[in-house]
């Protein structure tokens, strides 16, 4: 099929922050092609779906968007599938539809402007996982706003019996420690003044700084501490094995380190921790906590839940319920259990029936939601500085985050990338209300 030249793109992403920061950067891939970001699907040449293969169905959910994109006169744009599920299907995406021209795996995505061109003699899958790193293919960062997020880790050897990371992410890979610090700096440079570190377990981060001294991931957030103009420093995904007493330290040290940590526990049942091959317990995990709160007494904490895992009893969930109940989360996500193909868990005996699963969910996010707006209104009356990162929905209305990770709300002649002082005066479960009370740092 004979194509006029491509000359606008689109990329949907779909799932965590990690497909965010590879939705961002095939953008900047197809800028440095000279091409131009297309507003809607409807007007693009090129359309990337950059899929998340965590929730249920999410294969099927990907076919039904690709068959959106086939247009009134009955053509389409040239479509991309890339991210963890074209990993996962590979030549079978192209045996189940016509309509997709490339599909390319999270690793691969750096090749994406060479596959568009063998694109134009035919269909082509790039679901290698190359030796080389993909970031140092990767043009310079162009669009930067006050917050950030920088990839430092990638992939899972965890292999717990639900989860498809080690099969589409791969191995974990760390990247150099000087790598990330001048990416950091680039950011700087360009108007970020906080950071998110991102992987697929974060906190099992390693390498070595300039001097060839071993560093785990809170060596690299020291390095990062001493980044003039960098003010604050977050990361996210952590796993409790990897929670090291160093970077339980540096919460209490590290004031550009907010106090917010997203540490899942996926379930309060030893057995079912077990089943899923979690490798901690809830008693290992919850004193991971207990040493957290006694270096920063005001953290908040965030986690994931699973339930429904095959074998769950009712006694099961009621220990999960229990920890949150201790833990109290100022935020949290939360599942029913689906199989994955390939997984250990979608083999297992025990399978809940799916109407029991959602039941539970509800229980489990109805608490889980009365402990998120305790958090919040346990906050108003503090002064804290939020910075600002997007306006609101009504006129006058900007949006910033506080150091919890909360939404604030303020009207004040405040524009984005500024940090402003406010006092949290009005809380709901998803947002906070704030006042102005000193002017903005610039």
């Amino acid at each position: 099929m004979n194509r006029p030249p491509l000359k606008r793109f689109y990329v949907k992403s779909f799932g965590c922050q990690m497909n965010g920061y590879d939705g961002e950067r095939m953008s900047e891939l197809l800028e440095a092609e000279g091409m131009i970001a297309a507003e809607d699907a409807a007007t693009a040449d090129l359309v990337v779906l950059n899929t998340c293969h965590i929730r249920e169905k999410a294969a099927e959910k990907v076919y039904s968007e690709i068959g959106r994109l086939k247009r009134a006169d009955g053509t389409s744009p040239m479509i991309t599938l890339a991210g963890c599920v074209a990993q996962a299907e590979g030549a079978e995406v192209l045996a189940r539809t016509k309509m997709v021209d490339i599909v390319v795996g999270p690793q691969a995505y750096h090749h994406l402007p060479e596959l568009i061109r063998q694109a134009a003699s035919g269909k082509v899958v790039d679901i290698d996982m190359p030796v080389e790193s993909k970031f140092d293919k990767l043009p310079a960062r162009k669009k930067v706003g006050p917050t950030a997020f920088l990839t430092v880790q990638e992939g899972c050897d965890k292999f717990c019996t639900y989860c498809v990371v080690p099969y589409t992410r791969g191995a974990e890979i760390s990247r150099p420690f000087s790598r990330i610090i001048n990416e950091a700096h680039a950011l700087v440079d360009k108007g970020a003044r906080e950071i998110t570190l991102l992987g697929q377990n974060v906190n099992a981060w390693s390498g070595e700084d300039d001097a060839g001294r071993p560093q785990g991931l809170e060596g690299l957030i020291r390095a990062l501490d001493k980044i003039s103009g960098l003010e604050r420093i977050r990361y996210m995904t952590s796993h409790p094995n990897d929670m090291s007493e160093g970077l339980i330290e540096a919460h209490g040290d590290i004031k550009k380190l907010m106090p917010f940590l997203h540490l899942p526990v996926q379930s309060g049942s030893n057995r079912i921790l077990k089943a899923m091959n979690r490798a901690h317990t809830t008693e290992s995990y919850l004193s991971l906590l207990q040493r957290l709160r006694e270096v920063r007494p005001d953290i908040a904490l965030s986690g994931d839940f699973i339930v429904g895992f095959p074998g769950e009893t009712e006694q099961d969930f009621q220990e999960t319920l229990d920890l949150i109940s201790e833990v109290r989360y100022a935020m949290a996500f939360s599942f029913a259990y689906s199989p994955r193909p390939g997984t250990p868990a979608a083999d297992m005996d025990n399978q809940i029936d799916q109407g029991v699963s959602k039941e539970r969910l509800q229980r489990l996010q109805a608490l889980l939601n009365t402990h998120q707006l305790e958090f919040n209104q346990q906050t108003i009356g503090r002064k804290t500085d939020i910075l600002i990162e997007r306006a609101g929905k009504k006129l006058g209305q900007m949006i910033g985050k506080s150091p919890w990770l909360q939404s604030v709300i303020i009207e004040a002649p405040v524009k984005i990338g500024d940090m402003v002082t406010v006092e949290l005066s009005e809380a709901g479960p998803n947002s906070i209300r704030g006042r102005q009370t000193e002017s903005v740092m610039a």
